[in-house]
């Protein structure tokens, strides 16, 4: 036989393109269309049904950046058109060849209610099957001209990033208006080609299926009439019908479909544009239910559903029936899909217990998986606290993006640092929005690395982003793909039936261990400082209003915990803990608001904590310590003066001075300015550097090179500025060494202070406070950063005397270490990490912690020296410059805090990581209740303590353990106890956890390596 492949393929794809596809509207009227352009923001309903319309024509240019355009359309159905399948189609202009992030719209009956969206793949309207024609359909469009932030490929700076510098010059030209009729037979060759044509193309050569469709193909294009597509439409099909009626092989792969619509909380789009994107395509989606009874549709992110149900009822009425018919899955029980490694520990058991909780008291519902498919990465604490929250399964499919290995499973057993693991599963099709193509199929079933042991893969099925999410097309590929020769079978069914499913056929799956560390978007650590540093300051501040509150509760006469506010705050920073806007990866808008948000949540917290200590009682200055250590340190008067005091953690005392320590004295060398409190002695030099920090208790040098180091990289990734750090970016430096001035600007008993000033680049400049406190070892430098470089990354750096094979970083509620080296393509990928308040390192007898106030970003590596002692160097990554897709990013004032603290443990680390996140509190209160909790024993760490979010007066405490190994302790209250339970993260008792009081009325607890604790303690009646 001649290979006449070409002539037959070229054939069908010019038919199908040119031919079928324009058939499949048999017929056109135009609507008449009037338009109103919403001054500002957008409008309700009812504003926009009032105003005043002017005519508007076709072709019209229309839709500043941001703006919104409210369109008045009436047309009636043709006469003739009675029986048949009648449409609106609304094309806005759409652009690019991505379906979200531009133009959309949402359609208003007469009466307000919302009926469907207009998205770029999904621009049609169901009008139904009129009996007689004739109908009059009148409609009121809600039209977002948002820009295609993504039009250039991300390859230079944007203005449209934020409705202040966007311009007002029209986005979209208008191009149809109609009421259509809908050639059902035509429509579904359109799609049986659309199917086969994909199937063929990624089958080999060699395999005789591929033949069969290609010569079915031609026959069916010898039925068909170019003259009359519809007429012959029936006949071409009935040609295909024996191709598509083969069913699959027996083994054929089987692939999970679940509709789905990421939509990102905010990204290229503001927050306000999220509460709009997320009730245009929930329409769609309960209108798509509504014509595929089959249909089941997963979504995670309760808030998306609280700003439904707040904003547009009809739609949330819609979503609620959608529930009740099983064709709605509300999964992944999150407020937001957070990002997967700056949240705190306490922030990840919050969002998995608000998400969780909003789904079962809105749908009786509790989610069984966390459904996390697009976050930069995954910490290792989240196996215990998912299961924790009562999870059984764990789904993401970023880790695909990795940009140097590939991950070697699909299907596995994750293991967290404390050893519990939970069923996670990496979508093989590489995307959260699959649309059944031939090529996804195809690559679904190359890339799956389970053959031989699984047989099953998930594949969620959408257009995200503000795309309308899943369309009847893709519906209609999955059906023709259920049982198909040559192609995997897909059913579309609820996930948790695929993973109940795969874990059965699978459950001995291999196990990953540790962190899901991201090879890629490595930058994220560190973009938008000021958005990060609000993120921490909020998860701080909100640990003291709910300790002290608790406090008030139990001590102050009168005092009413503020539930609702708490609340309400817990998910404004939740909401911003969204794997876009944590991240820094947003445009300009969503971070200038991000900002001003944390500035109002600082403000009613720091209000709530005040409130709380003054309902103690009036009398003399207390020092609060939320922290869960006890404290002696330096702390500040009202008027400013240094007093040393002893505070017990979780707990208060009078501002009195304590037991003086050594004093602190300041001198000067020829080789720079001293600072000495005889634990350490820190040497300025005069180019601002620490020339020398001897740990007097150890009789050790501390530095191997000059110590806080700022070196200043060009940093220009390859892709995805605000994303990513490229390794390159090491090759070109700048090390700042010329100071300005360095001054002696504090000298007392109990703290000495050195200033430097530094000036460079494009005008900016860093001032440092380099301090050292009476009785602490930790060295302060406070940071104050004027910052207006581009394209640039600062970076401190400690290189530290210690040979240590491995650094060790905070994560939630415990830490992991990671290599020192570069052994393998695993180890160098990791060049760029993430950790909490510290990183450790250290040999045995001795480490070096490096603490941080508000930073994430950092990377450890070792040299040899020609002495043959080890340099391992810490660096802090303390700012960034990217320009996409905030042009700004970063740009203009920065303070925070960073330390060094010589000869620390790990536990000393963990207690100074709190100490500097949690600074002493000073206020006035006459009452000195005792701590609400208090705890003995090494290791044993309070996280939270709150009341009950039950309101029922129990006082619930979250533990963990810190250091990584087994711990014991004394847990005592500062009220009458009457009984404790173990609970889950949502506070609920688990099976037969009733805990032991001992006869002082104390809870003893024991913990294994890293293991969270929730426990819910009663109090005893009064009298």
């Amino acid at each position: 036989m001649h290979d006449e492949r070409r002539r037959i393929e070229e054939r069908v794809e010019r038919a199908h393109t040119q031919r079928i596809q324009p058939a499949i509207y048999a017929a056109t009227v135009p609507f008449e269309v009037e338009a109103w352009q919403a001054p500002g923001e957008p409008v309700s309903f009812e504003e926009a049904a009032a105003a005043r319309y002017e005519p508007f024509a076709m072709d019209t240019p229309w839709g500043p950046p941001w703006g919104t355009t409210w369109f008045r359309m009436r047309g009636r159905v043709p006469a003739e058109w009675a029986g048949k399948r009648v449409e609106a189609v609304i094309d806005l202009g759409f652009v690019g060849g991505w379906p979200g992030n531009q133009a959309e719209a949402l359609v208003h009956l007469p009466d307000g209610r919302p009926l469907k969206a207009v998205n770029p793949l999904n621009q049609y309207v169901p009008i139904g099957n009129p009996a007689s024609g004739g109908e009059q359909i009148d409609y009121l469009v809600e039209a977002a001209s948002n820009p295609d932030i993504l039009a250039d490929g991300f390859a230079a700076p944007t203005p449209l990033g934020d409705v202040r510098t966007a311009g007002d010059r029209p986005l979209y030209t208008f191009r149809r208006a109609d009421i259509a009729v809908l050639d059902e037979e035509v429509w579904h060759l359109d799609l049986d080609l659309q199917v086969l044509r994909g199937l063929m193309v990624h089958l080999g050569e060699h395999e005789p299926r591929r033949h069969e469709i290609l010569h079915a193909l031609d026959r069916a294009m010898d039925a068909l009439d170019l003259d009359d597509v519809s007429g012959s439409a029936p006949a071409v099909r009935e040609v295909l019908a024996p191709v598509l009626a083969k069913p699959a092989h027996a083994s054929a792969h089987t692939i999970s479909g679940v509709g789905h619509a990421h939509i990102d909380s905010a990204w290229l789009w503001p927050i306000r544009e999220t509460k709009r994107k997320t009730s245009r395509t929930f329409s769609n989606v309960t209108s798509l239910a509504d014509e595929y009874d089959d249909f089941i549709f997963a979504c995670s992110q309760a808030q998306q559903y609280a700003w439904v149900r707040d904003h547009y009822p009809h739609v949330w009425a819609r979503i609620q029936e959608s529930v009740k018919r099983g064709q709605w899955a509300p999964v992944g029980g999150m407020w937001v899909e957070a990002d997967g490694n700056l949240p705190g520990g306490e922030a990840i058991a919050r969002q998995l217990v608000h998400g969780k909780r909003f789904f079962i008291e809105h749908f009786g519902i509790e989610t069984k998986g966390v459904w996390l498919p697009d976050s930069f990465g995954y910490t290792a604490a989240y196996p215990q606290l998912a299961k924790l929250a009562g999870n059984e399964w764990f789904l993401t499919q970023k880790i695909s993006w990795n940009q140097t290995n590939k991950f070697p499973h699909h299907t596995f057993w994750w293991e967290g640092i404390d050893g519990t693991r939970i069923f996670t599963h990496f979508p093989p099709v590489d995307t959260y929005n699959a649309r059944f193509s031939g090529e996804e199929m195809d690559r679904a079933v190359r890339n799956y690395s389970e053959k031989g042991a699984g047989t099953r893969s998930l594949a969620p099925f959408g257009w995200g982003d503000g795309g309308g999410g899943p369309t009847r097309e893709i519906m209609e590929r999955a059906r023709r793909l259920a049982d198909l020769e040559g192609s995997p079978k897909v059913v579309v069914e609820h996930p948790d039936d695929f993973f109940a499913k795969a874990r059965e056929e699978y459950p001995d799956a291999p196990v990953w261990n540790g962190e899901l560390y991201l090879e890629l978007h490595r930058a994220t650590y560190t973009s938008q400082a000021r958005t990060k540093q609000g993120n921490r300051r909020s998860e701080h501040l909100l640990r003291e209003a709910e300790l002290w509150a608790t406090t008030a509760a139990l001590h102050a006469p009168g005092y009413a915990y503020p539930y609702e506010t708490l609340d309400r705050l817990w998910k404004t920073v939740l909401l911003h803990q969204f794997h876009d806007i944590l991240p820094g990866s947003s445009i300009a808008w969503v971070h200038r608001e991000a900002e001003d948000e944390y500035a109002r949540v600082a403000r009613e917290l720091e209000a709530l904590t005040a409130e709380a200590v003054t309902a103690l009682g009036d009398g003399g200055p207390r020092v609060f310590n939320t922290s869960p250590y006890d404290r002696a340190e330096v702390v500040r008067t009202a008027e400013g003066a240094p007093v040393y005091v002893a505070v017990p953690a979780n707990g208060n005392a009078p501002l009195t001075d304590a037991e003086p320590p050594q004093p602190v004295t300041v001198g000067a060398t020829p080789a720079g300015r001293v600072l000495d409190n005889g634990l350490v002695r820190v040497q300025v030099a005069d180019d601002g550097t620490l020339s020398s920090v001897h740990d007097l208790r150890a009789d050790r040098e501390v530095l191997a090179g000059r110590g806080n180091l700022l070196r200043l990289h060009t940093d220009l990734p390859n892709h995805w500025d605000a994303w990513d750090i490229d390794k390159h970016y090491r090759n070109r430096s700048t090390d700042l060494l010329e100071a300005d001035s360095v001054t002696v600007v504090e000298e007392d008993p109990l703290v000495g202070a050195i200033r430097v000033i530094r000036t460079f680049g494009k005008g900016s400049t860093i001032t440092q406070t380099i301090t050292v406190r009476a009785g602490s070892p930790r060295i302060d430098i406070e940071t104050d950063i004027d910052w207006h470089e581009t394209e640039k990354i600062l970076k401190a750096a400690f290189p530290v005397d210690v040979r240590a094979p491995h650094s060790s970083a905070e994560i939630q509620f415990g830490h992991v270490q990671r290599p020192t080296h570069t052994n393998t393509s695993w180890e160098a990928a990791r060049f760029e990490v993430s950790g909490h308040r510290w990183v450790h390192v250290g040999e045995p007898g001795y480490g070096v912690a490096v603490i941080n106030d508000s930073t994430y970003g950092h990377d450890v590596s070792r040299t040899v020296r020609e002495d043959g002692g080890t340099t391992t160097t810490v660096r802090l990554s303390l700012v960034r410059a990217p320009r996409i897709p905030d042009p700004e990013a970063d740009q203009g004032r920065h303070r925070f805090t960073y330390a060094l603290l010589p000869g620390a443990s790990i536990a000393d680390a963990v207690a100074e990581g709190y100490s500097l996140n949690l600074p002493l509190r000073v206020a006035e209160a006459a009452g000195a209740p005792a701590p609400v909790v208090s705890v003995a024993g090494e290791g044993v760490t309070v996280e939270a303590v709150k009341l009950a979010d039950d309101a029922s007066g129990d006082v619930v405490v979250r533990l963990y353990e810190c250091r990584g190994g087994r711990a014991r302790g004394v847990l005592r209250t500062g009220f009458p106890l009457a009984g404790a339970q173990v609970t889950d993260l949502l506070e609920r008792p688990l099976d037969d956890t009733d805990v032991d009081l001992d006869g002082d009325g104390a809870v003893l607890v024991a913990l294994r390596p890293f293991q969270v604790l929730t426990l819910r303690l009663k109090r005893a009646e009064a009298g």
